[in-house]
C-alpha cells in the first residue's frame, strides 16, 4: 500500500476521526481529538489491512500557541507508516497513555511529561528519567522556559 492508497483507506474508514494534515512531508500526518486518541489507536494497530503493531516515536511541540504531540507508527508486515497528532490546550495538557497498545510508549510518554509538562493519564510509572528528582525549575523544552544561567539563541 503505497501512501495515497493509505490516505484513501483513512478517509474512507475512519471517516471523522482521523482528520488530514498536509504538514506531514515524508509520512502521512492526520490530527485526531485527544478524547478518541487510544480508541482510534487501538483500532489502527488491530485493523487487518493496516496492523500498526510498530511505535516508532512520540514528539512533543510547543507552537506558542498550544502544544502537540506527535505519534510515529509503523506495519512491520504492511511496510507502511503513519504520523498521529493530537493538539493539546496550553492550560494543562493531558493525554491518554498508549503503552497498553505499544509498550514502546512508556519512554517516550516520560520524556514528553518531564520536558514539556504534558500530564499522561493512565501511564503506570511515570517518574523522571532525564532531570534529577528535585527538579522545580519548569519544562525545559518549552519556548517560554527560562533559567538563570540559560542563554537563549537570538531570533534571526
Amino acid at each position: 500500500m503505497n501512501n495515497e492508497e493509505l490516505k484513501v483507506y483513512i478517509e474512507s474508514n475512519y471517516g471523522t476521526q482521523l482528520t488530514y494534515d498536509e504538514a506531514g512531508k515524508y509520512d502521512l500526518l492526520f490530527v485526531v481529538d485527544v478524547a478518541n486518541l487510544v480508541t482510534v489507536c487501538e483500532k489502527l494497530r488491530d485493523d487487518s489491512e493496516l496492523l500498526f503493531d510498530y511505535f516508532c516515536n512520540l514528539l512533543g511541540a510547543d507552537t506558542t500557541e498550544n502544544f502537540e504531540a506527535i505519534y510515529n507508527i509503523a506495519s512491520i508486515k504492511k511496510k507502511i507508516r503513519l504520523d498521529i497528532k493530537v493538539i493539546l490546550p496550553r492550560e494543562e495538557p493531558t493525554v491518554d497513555s498508549v503503552q497498553t497498545i505499544w509498550p514502546a510508549a512508556n519512554w517516550y510518554e516520560r520524556e514528553m511529561w518531564e520536558l514539556y509538562g504534558i500530564q499522561i493519564n493512565n501511564h503506570d510509572n511515570l517518574t523522571r528519567f532525564l532531570l534529577h528528582d528535585e527538579w522545580d525549575e519548569g519544562y525545559p523544552m518549552r519556548k517560554d522556559w527560562d533559567a538563570p544561567d540559560f542563554i537563549r539563541f537570538p531570533d534571526l
